[in-house]
């Protein structure tokens, strides 16, 4: 059971973080005002093209479960910045600042889960154990 569930949250986040990738893409223009509008208007195409990067590697390591832990770690390095930017509640007005806190802590638990990703690794359904038992180079 803990093999099934180890392969099904890792295919989860990294279908989550591949899709707010997409998502970058698609809304390219959009996600720069997003980005101008928290202050981030330095090297804009530069933020933007590293953290597409950052989702789509991380997340299709840790989907296919090949170095999964440094793919957890590649999306650490994007969702941590990420969470106490947009959800820095502690600065919003009185009305929002219950829903960001309630965004924030739900992204602590997304990153809670990339850190148990890091830790233990794809798991018994990943590529890399199937290149480890086929004992194929790699």
């Amino acid at each position: 059971m803990k093999s099934i569930f180890d392969l099904v949250g890792r295919m989860i986040i990294g279908l989550v973080s591949i899709f707010e990738a997409i998502d970058s893409i698609v809304f390219f223009e959009d996600t720069k005002e997003t980005l101008m509008a928290y202050n981030l208007d330095k090297s804009l195409n530069f933020l933007i093209v590293g953290s597409i990067l950052l989702l789509l590697l991380g997340g299709l390591l840790v989907l296919i479960g090949y170095y999964a832990d440094i793919g957890g770690f590649l999306l650490m390095l994007y969702w941590i910045p990420y969470v106490f930017i947009v959800y820095s509640f502690w600065n919003d007005p009185e009305q929002l600042q219950r829903v960001n806190m309630l965004n924030f802590m739900r992204m602590l638990a997304y990153i809670g889960g990339l850190m148990i990703i890091v830790a233990n690794g794809g798991g018994k359904y990943s590529v890399k154990r199937l290149i480890h038992v086929m004992r194929l180079p790699g």
